[in-house]
């Protein structure tokens, strides 16, 4: 039933679990993902090296869980933030600042991801691209959507693809957060919001 309560047991593995992977994205975040083994993870979590391993098979599954569930968190929240109330604009203009909001109070995991999972070996990456991919698609087409409804209300104009409108805020929003993350008191994303929706919406909108 919704809102039952966890057995006492269950909840502590999910409390030990969660522990467990917020001690290697410590780690990770500061060592690199090759400079950490899974006794420093587990001495990190203050756990036995053989509790780890009973919730991870090896560090590659470990990084595997903690890079997927981060990436779910993220595109619920994005979600949720086209899912808000009011017009395409404003629905638009929230996902911006939103996305924002998820680079800034995630750094360490938005680093580490950029840094590490690029190059990382293909072993690493083996599986784990393609699940981002579907997601991110999936969240592309969400996005879509709302262009297409902007589209037939004649907010937005009639001859821009959908999926490409979503491709292009999608990247706009991108370069200027990859600029804040190099320099970010030169680039501050925050103040940069209202330019994004300038630029994009100056371009896109029915006048």
């Amino acid at each position: 039933m919704e809102g039952e309560k966890l057995p006492r047991r269950q909840e502590e593995k999910i409390v030990h679990r969660e522990q467990m992977l917020a001690a290697a994205l410590d780690l990770f975040s500061r060592k690199g993902y090759h400079n950490v083994s899974m006794h420093e993870i587990a001495r990190n979590a203050e756990f036995a090296i053989g509790t780890l391993y009973k919730f991870f098979k090896n560090k590659e599954d470990l990084y595997k869980a903690m890079i997927m569930e981060q990436c779910e968190r993220f595109h619920d929240l994005l979600d949720k933030a086209i899912d808000i109330s009011g017009d395409e604009v404003e629905r638009i203009g929230n996902y911006i600042r939103v996305k924002g909001e998820i680079f800034m109070n995630n750094t360490p995991m938005i680093r580490l991801y950029f840094a590490e999972t690029r190059g990382a070996s293909f072993n690493v990456k083996a599986g784990l691209d393609a699940d981002i991919r579907k997601m991110y698609e999936r969240f592309l087409h969400k996005l879509a959507g709302v262009f297409e409804t902007g589209i037939k209300k004649r907010r937005f104009k009639k001859l821009l693809d959908p999926y490409y409108l979503a491709v292009a805020i999608d990247s706009l929003t991108n370069a200027f957060l990859f600029l804040w993350l190099e320099e970010p008191e030169r680039h501050p994303y925050y103040k940069n919001v209202e330019t994004i929706i300038r630029i994009f919406f100056n371009s896109v909108k029915v006048a």
